[in-house]
């Protein structure tokens, strides 16, 4: 990554050694013995050396905290800026995201026209899009990255996050539809075949371009047929026959649709 012209490496090998004697440098013990740690007031420019050393290694963490500190301390300097985007930066390589999304949001809360602005947001994206969890569960954090990523594309179309918030979006869209999908054939398999129907409806009206629609429309068909409604089967078997000619989705309809006519 290269940010505001500064490029970061990572390097690994022995940082549980050499890390901590970094943390010496700028950490020093409070009077009273209370025994706790408090940040030594240095300059602006030793703070965020420190910091990055941090990243260097792989001390992700300590690296957010140092950054944190540089914006306490210098708070009015041009580093605080680049400090609170590599908090966030710092926050997500330690997987912390949750702290990551607060670090970015607060830096475009701050500086909303930024020149850095694009990358916050994608960082924002990539922090939801982390955490995403299985179809079986609760899909905040997907639509949360669908919204950011679309935001991304729209704001910032020629970036070269852009680029890849274009790919994370069709992966959430596929992600949402699997879920969709989910529900239906649950509520297919207990013969709640309405609330099925409404499920696979929207696979086919909101996620068409997914991977889960040519199902949604066998799904559909099974659904009518087994209500008796066979209009509206037939109609969800012809677009699955005009659109997914060559599936096995297409193959089972149209066998499906076969036997009931007999």
């Amino acid at each position: 990554m290269n940010l505001n012209g500064q490029s970061i490496s990572f390097m690994g090998l022995c940082h549980k050694i050499i890390a901590p004697i970094f943390i010496l440098s700028i950490l020093t013990a409070c009077g009273g013995g209370g025994g706790k740690l408090k940040y030594k007031d240095l300059p602006v420019e030793q703070l965020y050396i420190e910091a990055q050393k941090y990243m260097d290694f792989g001390q992700y963490r300590f690296g957010a905290v140092a950054f944190d500190e540089v914006e306490r301390q210098h708070p009015y300097s041009s580093w605080a800026r680049r400090a609170q985007l590599m908090s966030a930066y710092s926050y997500y390589m330690a997987n912390d995201y949750e702290d990551a999304i607060l670090s970015a949001e607060r830096f475009l809360s701050l500086h909303p026209g930024n020149k850095n602005a694009a990358y916050a947001h994608y960082l924002v994206g990539l922090s939801y899009y982390e955490q995403i969890a299985d179809v079986r569960r609760d899909q905040n954090n997907t639509e949360q990255a669908l919204a950011t990523f679309t935001d991304i594309v729209r704001r910032y179309p020629t970036s070269e996050y852009a680029k890849d918030a274009r790919v994370k979006i069709e992966l959430t869209r596929d992600h949402l539809a699997g879920k969709e999908m989910e529900i239906g054939r649950f509520y297919q398999t207990t013969g709640e075949f309405f609330a099925a129907i409404g499920r696979f409806n929207n696979v086919v009206k909101k996620y068409q371009t997914t991977s889960h629609a040519p199902e949604a429309l066998l799904r559909l068909t099974e659904s009518y047929l087994a209500m008796g409604i066979v209009e509206e089967a037939k109609k969800s078997g012809e677009v699955l026959e005009l659109n997914y000619p060559d599936s096995e989705w297409n193959e089972r309809s149209r066998s499906l649709l076969q036997k009931y006519a007999n």
